[in-house]
């Protein structure tokens, strides 16, 4: 599955864009303004016409098969859910809306399989992101004929923006498509974090360039370009390898590993 923007616009919130994602991938859209990401999220989600330019899912214009292959999730005011209610609520909300058991049993043992069983009594609003974005993914992706996620603005809660996106490409390597719609300030922190992972793994450490000037002192020179994330892409785009375990039956089993006992 490939969903493609192409010179969509929804004026005054949003100019002309154009990015694609798809499934096995996980991609980070910049978008900064209170407005500008919850109405992208929307569009790449199905969820609202653009003024301008195309939206194709697999080369197709058609709405709404992306609407029901893709989950739209915690974008403010639109799909979040409100700060004062609690973890286990909002699992049982999530879970009747995706037409499964919702009861305190059913609530307990999903809770219980994300390893956030401890934080059922706390407010939505009040756990850490890692928390609150994990529970909304992951329930979110219960809901039958899901095959993607649009998720939008998790920066806006705080903390390392490395652990969503960590999040995203595991999601991604069970062959959904990520779709995450963040800041500049997210997406430098994210393309810092990859490039001192490359440069500290040894095997993908290139062979040093010969000095051009051997009578040079070099020691006072900056380890990186000093603008080197102040053009960055407006997405960065990450394939991932897809875990074969993960496939549409063991999802089918997933959403159905609920007992009936309410």
């Amino acid at each position: 599955m490939r969903i493609t923007l192409t010179d969509v616009s929804k004026q005054p919130a949003i100019g002309a864009v154009s990015l694609t994602y798809g499934t096995g991938e996980a991609v980070l859209a910049r978008a900064e303004t209170e407005q500008r990401p919850t109405v992208l999220g929307l569009l790449a989600a199905g969820r609202m016409k653009p003024a301008t330019g195309t939206i194709t899912i697999d080369g197709v214009p058609d709405a709404a098969a992306i609407r029901r292959q893709i989950a739209l999730i915690d974008a403010p005011e639109v799909s979040d859910p409100a700060p004062n209610v609690t973890v286990a609520g909002v699992t049982a909300e999530e879970l009747m809306f995706a037409g499964l058991p919702s009861g305190p049993v059913a609530v307990s043992r999903r809770l219980d399989s994300l390893g956030l069983r401890a934080h059922a009594k706390d407010a939505i609003g009040q756990v850490a992101p890692r928390v609150r974005l994990r529970l909304l993914v992951e329930l979110a992706l219960l809901r039958e004929g899901v095959h993607g996620i649009v998720l939008t603005s998790p920066d806006r809660h705080g903390g390392d923006p490395n652990t969503w996106w960590h999040l995203a490409l595991e999601v991604a390597s069970r062959g959904y498509a990520v779709l995450v719609i963040a800041g500049d300030a997210s997406a430098a922190a994210i393309a810092a974090s990859s490039l001192v992972a490359r440069l500290e793994t040894p095997w993908a450490t290139p062979d040093p360039e010969p000095d051009d000037d051997p009578g040079r002192d070099d020691s006072d020179a900056p380890l990186l370009e000093p603008d080197v994330f102040t053009d960055l892409p407006d997405t960065i785009t990450r394939p991932v390898a897809i875990d074969p375990a993960a496939t549409d039956t063991d999802r089918d089993e997933n959403r159905h590993d609920e007992s009936s006992d309410e």
